[in-house]
C-alpha cells in the first residue's frame, strides 16, 4: 500500500509531518549576505501552510562560492540569524533544511570579488573573467568547509542538510565530462570525477552523524553536451548509496550554467530576464548563443518522472521527485510509484498554503501557470507576479 503523502514520515534521524518539501529556491531576501526578516518571513510562509520541510537556498560554504555577493556564507557572523530562523520554522511544526554549496563556475567572481573555481579552467559568461580549475589544496579546504557548514547549521538548529551536486555548480562541474579536463585523481574516469561529491558526503556525515538528516541534490540529466548523461548520473547515485552516507537524494535536473531551462521547463520570459541582468549578460542574451543558453521546453506535470523512474528502479535509498508538481494527484501518483518524498518550487511560490489547502480538501490543484516571469524576480525578492487569480 502506497503511504500517505500527508502523514508524518522519516528521513534519516528526522520525522516530518508530511512527505512535501518545499525545494531550495533562491530567495534574493539576504542583501547583505545575512538571514533578514524578510527571508524569515518567505519560510513562514510555506511553513505555515503546511509543508513538512523547507529548504534555505544557497547556503554558500566559502565567499567564492557564492553566486554572487547577496548570499549567505554559513560561519560565525551568520550563525545567529540562522539561529532565530530555525527556531521561527521550528514553532510551526515543519523543519527546516539548508542547502549547502560551493557555485563553482556558476559564481559570479566579478560580484564576489574572488575567481571563481570549477574542475577546469573556463571562460565565465557571468563575469567575464575566466574561471580557474580548483586544484587538490583548494578541494581539501573547501571539503573541510562543508563540514564547518554543516557544524554550524546542526548547532543553528537546522534539521536537514542538502548537499548541492547538480545543475553544474562546483560537483556538478566535476561530474560533467565537458566540464572536467582534469588529468589528476579528480578526472578522467567517472569514479574520478565522482571522488569529491561523495569525499564532501563522507566528511559532512562523518561530521553530523545522527544529528541532522544529509540528502543530496542530483541531476537526471543536466540537459547539455558534455554534462552528465542519466547513465552516468544512475552510477554515481549507486556510488552514493553504497557509500551509505546520505539518506536521501532529491532528483532534478538542468544546468544553471549551460541549460537553465531544462529544470524550470515552460514558458521562457527573455524579455524580462534580459531586464534584470548586468549589461553585458543583457547582450549577451541578445546574441545566437544567448538565445540558445535559453531554450524553451514544453511544461506538463512532474516532467523528470520518466527519467526519476531509472533511478527509482535502479536505488533502494529514499528518493525525492521533483519537477512542476501542482496537483495532490500527482503526489499520490508519486507515493504509488515508489517516491517517498515530493518537492515543490514554483508552486509554494503562487500559494505558500496549498500543502494546507490541499490537506482539507479544499484544493486538488495548485494555481501556479509555470508562466517562469518568477525567474527574473530572484535578486530583487523572488515572488510570484500573476497578481489575478487563476
Amino acid at each position: 500500500m502506497a503511504p500517505d503523502v500527508f502523514a508524518p514520515a522519516r528521513l534519516g534521524p528526522v520525522t516530518l509531518r508530511n512527505r512535501t518539501v518545499k525545494a531550495a529556491t533562491f530567495e534574493g531576501r539576504t542583501p547583505e549576505g545575512q538571514v533578514t526578516d524578510e527571508l524569515i518571513d518567505y519560510h513562514l510562509a510555506v511553513a505555515e501552510g503546511g509543508v513538512g520541510l523547507t529548504t534555505v537556498a544557497y547556503l554558500a560554504v566559502a565567499p567564492e562560492g557564492r553566486t554572487h555577493r547577496a548570499q549567505i556564507v554559513v560561519g560565525p557572523d551568520t550563525e545567529k540569524g540562522l539561529t532565530r530562523l530555525a527556531e521561527a520554522i521550528h514553532r510551526t511544526g515543519a523543519k527546516l533544511a539548508g542547502q549547502v554549496g560551493h557555485a563553482g563556475p556558476v559564481a559570479n567572481g566579478r560580484s564576489n570579488g574572488v575567481h571563481a573555481l570549477s574542475a577546469s579552467r573556463m571562460p565565465s559568461p557571468l563575469s567575464m573573467q575566466l574561471v580557474h580549475a580548483a586544484s587538490e589544496r583548494d578541494l581539501t579546504r573547501i571539503t573541510a568547509a562543508y563540514v564547518a557548514t554543516a557544524r554550524t547549521l546542526v548547532r543553528a538548529g537546522f534539521d536537514v542538510l542538502e548537499l548541492h551536486m547538480a545543475h553544474s555548480y562546483l560537483i556538478s562541474s566535476f561530474l560533467a565530462p565537458g566540464l572536467n579536463r582534469r588529468k589528476d585523481r579528480f578526472g578522467g574516469t567517472l569514479e574520478n570525477r565522482a571522488r569529491l561529491a561523495r569525499q564532501v558526503a563522507k566528511a559532512v556525515r562523518e561530521e553530523v552523524g545522527d544529528a541532522a538528516a544529509v540528502t543530496a541534490k542530483v541531476s537526471v540529466s543536466d540537459g547539455f553536451r558534455g554534462g552528465v548523461t542519466t547513465d552516468e548520473s544512475l552510477e554515481v547515485t549507486a556510488m552514493l548509496e553504497a557509500d551509505g552516507q546520505l539518506d536521501a537524494l532529491q532528483l532534478s535536473g538542468g544546468s544553471s550554467l549551460m541549460n537553465p531551462m531544462y529544470l524550470f521547463r515552460g514558458e521562457t520570459p527573455v524579455r524580462e530576464l534580459a531586464a534584470a541582468m548586468p549589461l553585458p549578460v543583457r547582450l549577451g542574451m541578445r546574441t545566437p548563443a544567448g538565445k540558445r543558453f535559453l531554450k524553451e521546453y514544453e511544461f506538463h506535470e512532474a516532467y523528470f518522472l520518466d527519467k526519476a523512474m531509472r533511478f527509482r528502479e535502479r536505488l533502494s535509498m529514499p528518493l525525492m521527485l521533483l519537477g512542476g508538481i501542482n496537483r495532490r494527484e500527482t503526489m499520490e501518483e508519486a507515493m504509488r510509484l515508489g517516491f517517498d518524498f515530493v518537492a515543490m518550487g514554483r508552486a509554494l511560490l503562487r500559494e505558500p498554503t496549498l500543502v494546507n489547502e490541499l490537506i482539507a480538501g479544499r484544493q486538488a490543484d495548485g494555481a501556479c501557470i509555470h508562466c517562469n516571469r518568477c525567474m527574473p524576480t530572484i535578486y530583487s525578492g523572488t515572488r510570484c507576479v500573476v497578481l489575478d487569480p487563476v
